[in-house]
């Protein structure tokens, strides 16, 4: 099992940043791929930023060159530092992890919002 709690999120404007962190615990060395969702209806969560252990990054269309994803395998967490805010970003952000069965953990959420 993982366990994963995020930190961060809260209120920006427009053009602003925030810097989204999430700390896993438990079967941590299990965990491959890490990444930031956002939460787009009510069944459905799009990725924003991917990131494997060897470093190796994907970001969503929408969010590349504003949003930067990182992670430190030896603290076993994963940050996501977003830039140049848009309305469009608001929204609630999920931290995943994915193991070596293929199994997902999710945290909590952190809600974004983002002023124009």
């Amino acid at each position: 099992q993982v366990h994963l709690v995020e930190s961060g999120g809260g209120l920006a404007q427009a053009g602003g940043s925030l810097r989204l962190s999430c700390a896993a615990s438990g079967s941590t060395s299990r965990i491959n791929d890490m990444g930031w969702y956002l939460q787009v209806s009510d069944n459905e969560r799009e990725v924003v930023a991917l990131i494997n252990k060897a470093g190796d990054t994907d970001y969503a269309d929408s969010v590349k060159g504003r949003f930067t994803i990182s992670r430190d395998n030896a603290k076993n967490t994963v940050d996501l530092q977003m830039n140049s805010l848009t309305p469009e970003d608001t929204g609630v952000y999920y931290c995943n992890a994915e193991d070596d069965d293929r199994t997902d953990y999710w945290g909590q959420g952190t809600q974004v919002t983002v002023s124009s």
